[in-house]
């Protein structure tokens, strides 16, 4: 099947080639206007059928207000305040600039009730409350812009007032996202267009994996754009897109290209290097493709829309680098034929670097498997010496206090934190459903066992919502995402209740969060080791193998989790200490990391597929395997890593551990893993890792059936096939079987 496909694609090369780009041209244009379909509120992380979603909704109906929302303006006086005392003039100017706010529902300062909690320690500040209704991401925007405006505008205001709360926090958490993700791709291109002029050794070859991911991401844009008119899309799945699809890109036209280049040097003429290469890399590709996608697929068990948007965006990115892989590429290599070695420096040998790379490669692969049981416990237990740290981790959310401090959001989170004793702008709600009337005895209790749970500071008198619903409120000692909080917002969620309750306020959304998080695991590791098994199965036609991989992915991916807690929760290289990793973080390092393993395993595992079939030994076609992708592998982890580290620049730390904990993933399973482990335990198993029952046997050569393309001319027979970047006309090569 793919012979026949590589041979069609160069058959009708031009043809595919203009197709391509009349498809390139409709998706630009279709999906152009993707971002302003996006989303970005704070629902986006809500398990949408929560008991917290549905506790927020009867307050939003009741009252008008949204407790997911709101604003906080922090003044700071001339003049010490005290509780009760009449506003001075600047607090009067921020609550009369809140109330004439439309969305604006209630506005409190320290004169109203109980305002003593609104006062800064030294009296010399003060927080303005207002409680909004619900609104949309594009009117959150708009809203905190204005009130910026308006408080530059205001002289009593200008240098005085600060703008905060969970409505403009979100706003600015997004903005900071977006520019730091626009710095670091600006970043990361130049650096990888040197890069790949570097492992290419030509301008050509290292223009068409970027042309790749040019067109991957225009094909994204359109099927997310198409995506949104069944589905709540988040903006958090284009950042995702951007870094996938350049590293896919980049390695599917490495191992593309690489092969190509092999086959011309080996004495192909072009139109059978372009069906060999569809027929061996382009094989590979496809599978590496699917088993990428069934990573990030599993992402979609989670009911969470920014988890299902991450997911849903991966799986359409790694299908659009696939796709041009396999149709798009083949036919652009049938058209630049020996011009893809074009634009390099004529000292750059490329067949005569690849050999000694591979030699290198040989080398290592036999020395570990000259002792592959020591190799085996060394790389066994670097990894879980670096996974280690996991055994403390734990998980927090995003708000108002991680921004920097140049945003206003940031200043204010960071003021409440150091200078005010627990103030009630983020109180834990507890929504009872009473069905009517209330034994009010019975709500007195719960409401004073509430208050009598450790970490609770206060209390509030319970008051009714409507005539089936009452609301109580605490306010919890510390800030919001805190483990006292946290600890104290379980004490009260674990209390036998009067009546059927359900909690909300930031610390409840947490915990909601994680719980439904929890919940979703089994489902979504259940997709991802079952669809990762059955496809390494059909690529490779064992059993051992795929469990093989499986267990390898889990120690590179722990390796790259206890990484992250060691940087960041423990704080280390720099990066001050966390209350725990950001929740969402480790699922989509998780998936992200294990896709890309399983694409390298891929890689090499269909080069000792290969060697095999040729006639070597179980070492033998390993030390081959090794070394004909060895540089391949490590070349492309490296070129995945410079855009997604450059992600570790940014001023938000829940992208920082994205970025990091990726790059140190893919690059821990490059080198520790690919170069040490998977030859040790290949070389242990012996023949023992391609074993399947004999019924699997049997379906896979029925359902698969693949023979490999016959072996290349020698280089002699065909004088003048010399296909190294700037090795000129002529020049005789080594065989491919002459490296290894």
């Amino acid at each position: 099947m793919f012979s026949a496909l590589g041979s069609a694609l160069h058959r009708r090369r031009l043809a595919v080639l203009l197709l391509a780009l009349a498809v390139t041209a409709l998706a630009t244009v279709y999906g152009g206007g993707v971002s302003a379909k996006l989303t970005n509120g704070l629902s986006d992380y809500d398990d949408p059928g929560g008991a917290n979603v549905a506790a927020r909704d009867t307050i939003a109906r009741a009252t008008g207000v949204d407790p997911q929302q709101g604003y906080l303006l922090l003044v700071r006086t001339d003049r010490p305040v005290t509780p009760g005392a009449a506003p001075s003039a600047p607090v009067r100017a921020a609550g009369e600039l809140l109330r004439s706010r439309p969305e604006v529902r209630a506005v409190f300062d320290h004169s109203s009730g109980d305002g003593a909690a609104l006062i800064s320690r030294d009296g010399r500040s003060s927080v303005v409350v207002g409680a909004v209704r619900a609104l949309s991401d594009k009117e959150s925007v708009a809203a905190e812009e204005e009130l910026q405006r308006a408080i530059e505008d205001d002289p009593l205001l200008r240098d005085s007032t600060l703008l905060g709360g969970s409505t403009p926090g979100h706003v600015q958490v997004a903005k900071v996202s977006d520019e730091d993700v626009a710095a670091a791709e600006l970043i990361a291109f130049p650096v990888v267009l040197v890069v790949l002029f570097l492992v290419f050794r030509g301008l050509v070859a290292a223009l068409v994996p970027l042309l790749g991911g040019v067109v991957s991401l225009l094909l994204t844009m359109a099927g997310l754009r198409l995506t949104t008119d069944f589905m709540t899309v988040s903006a958090g799945a284009m950042s995702l897109s951007f870094a996938l699809g350049l590293g896919l890109s980049i390695d599917f036209g490495l191992l593309m290209v690489s092969r190509f280049r092999e086959e011309l040097a080996g004495g192909r003429d072009r139109a059978a290097a372009v069906r060999d290469t569809v027929a061996t890399a382009g094989r590979t590709v496809l599978f590496s493709a699917l088993t990428v996608a069934a990573a990030l697929a599993a992402l979609t068990a989670f009911p969470h829309p920014y988890l299902r948007s991450m997911g849903l965006a991966g799986v359409t990115t790694v299908l659009s680098a696939a796709l041009f892989a396999l149709v798009g590429l083949p036919a652009l290599l049938a058209v630049l034929g020996r011009r893809i070695n074009a634009l390099a420096p004529r000292r750059w040998q490329r067949t005569a670097g690849a050999s000694a790379a591979e030699g290198r490669w040989h080398r290592l692969a036999s020395a570990v498997m000259r002792r592959p049981a020591v190799f085996a416990v060394i790389a066994t237990g670097i990894l879980l010496l670096i996974a280690s740290p996991l055994a403390g981790v734990r998980f927090t959310g995003v708000d108002p206090s991680q921004l920097p401090r140049e945003t206003s959001a940031g200043r204010v989170a960071a003021a409440l934190d150091r200078e005010y004793e627990d103030p009630s702008t983020a109180p834990l709600q507890t929504v009872l459903t009473t069905g009517g009337a209330p034994d009010a005895e019975r709500l007195a209790r719960y409401a004073a066992r509430i208050g009598s749970t450790p970490g609770v500071e206060s209390v509030g008198t319970p008051f009714p919502l409507d005539d089936g619903h009452w609301e109580i409120d605490a306010v919890l000692a510390g800030s919001p995402l805190g483990d006292t909080a946290q600890r104290a917002a379980e004490d009260v969620r674990r209390l036998a209740a009067p009546y059927p309750a359900a909690h909300t306020g930031a610390t409840a959304d947490f915990l909601a969060q994680r719980d439904s998080i929890a919940d979703g695991l089994p489902l979504a590791g259940g997709i991802l080791a079952g669809v990762t098994l059955l496809l390494l199965f059909a690529f490779s036609g064992a059993v051992v193998l795929p469990l093989m991989a499986l267990v390898m992915n889990v120690l590179s991916t722990g390796a790259a989790f206890g990484f992250l807690v060691w940087v960041f929760q423990d704080g280390h290289l720099g990066f001050p200490a966390q209350n725990g990793l950001e929740a969402t973080t480790p699922l989509l390092v998780f998936a992200l990391a294990f896709g890309l393993s399983t694409d390298y395993n891929v890689f090499l595992l269909s080069r000792i597929k290969e060697a095999r079939a040729q006639g070597l030994d179980e070492r033998a076609a390993v030390a081959r395997g090794l070394s004909r992708t060895g540089s391949i592998v490590t070349s492309a982890a490296v070129l995945f890593c410079v855009p997604v580290c450059a992600l570790a620049l940014s001023r938000l730390v829940f992208i920082q551990e994205l970025g990091l904990g990726a790059a140190f993933a893919v690059l821990i399973d490059a080198t520790v893993v690919r170069a040490l482990l998977v030859p040790a335990l290949m070389a242990l198993l012996g023949t023992a890792n391609w074993w399947a029952p004999a019924p699997l046997r049997r379906l896979h050569r029925a359902l698969f059936p693949h023979r490999p393309p016959a072996p290349a001319p020698a280089p002699a027979d065909r004088p003048g096939t010399g296909g190294a970047a700037g090795s000129g006309a002529g020049r005789p090569e080594r065989s491919p079987a002459s490296v290894s």
